[in-house]
């Protein structure tokens, strides 16, 4: 047997105190006609909702344990979150120590649109609040986030099918930001950053809008 590893003062990795790992993800996405939303579970003992989040397993990497929560908790698969922040506060969770490398998915809402009710359910980012385990700091640090990705590009998160037009844009930069945008002051800005696909969308009485992709 190998010898174990041993520090200056003599001491094994196993001698320090260490927390627990958790990872929690927080999945953002805009419902038809609705604003910025996140997925919550219901957990299985206590009847809370909360973010989808699991303890890693030994040996198992976090990306993994993450994809693990998703499709366990929430029935969801096919996502891809990535690591967006760890959460160290000792006292963050009542349950003792433990350790949170949040992790978030940015995804359309069709991505999400066969939810069991009973198990997961989609809730607006402004009355996600009151969760267990310190998951309200989670969402409010995604969004954060989330809205200043999309302060000056045109919906980088892909929530929106190509082609659209610049009102569809305009109203999924409303609801991730959760403001009114001046539709004049909106379009100046993305115009650079869209290019004109030749094609038209009749919506309506009125001229047919021009559709646009991402540059």
């Amino acid at each position: 047997m190998a010898n174990q590893y041993r520090d200056a003062s003599g001491k094994r990795l196993t001698d320090y105190p260490r927390p627990s790992v958790a990872v929690d993800t927080a999945v953002l996405t805009v419902p038809t006609g609705g604003g910025l939303s996140v997925l919550q579970v219901c957990d299985a003992t206590d009847g809370d909702w909360r973010l989808p989040g699991t303890f890693v397993h030994e040996g198992e990497r976090l990306a993994s344990a993450a994809l693990r929560s998703l499709s366990d908790k929430a029935g969801v698969t096919g996502l891809a979150p990535t690591q967006l922040h760890v959460f160290d506060d000792p006292a963050r969770d009542d349950r003792g120590w433990v350790l949170s490398v949040a992790h978030l998915d940015v995804v359309p809402f069709a991505a999400l649109s066969s939810l069991n009710p009973s198990q997961a359910r989609l809730v607006s980012v402004d009355t996600a609040t009151g969760m267990v385990h310190g998951h309200d700091d989670i969402v409010a640090f995604a969004v954060a986030s989330l809205r200043a990705s999309y302060a000056a590009a045109p919906d980088p998160r892909g929530l929106l099918a190509e082609p659209f037009t610049m009102s569809e844009l305009r109203h999924v930069h409303e609801a991730v930001r959760g403001e009114r945008l001046l539709p004049d002051s909106f379009r100046r800005a993305m115009l650079p950053l869209l290019v004109d696909t030749g094609s038209r969308a009749a919506a309506g009485p009125g001229k047919p809008a021009t559709r646009y992709r991402r540059a």
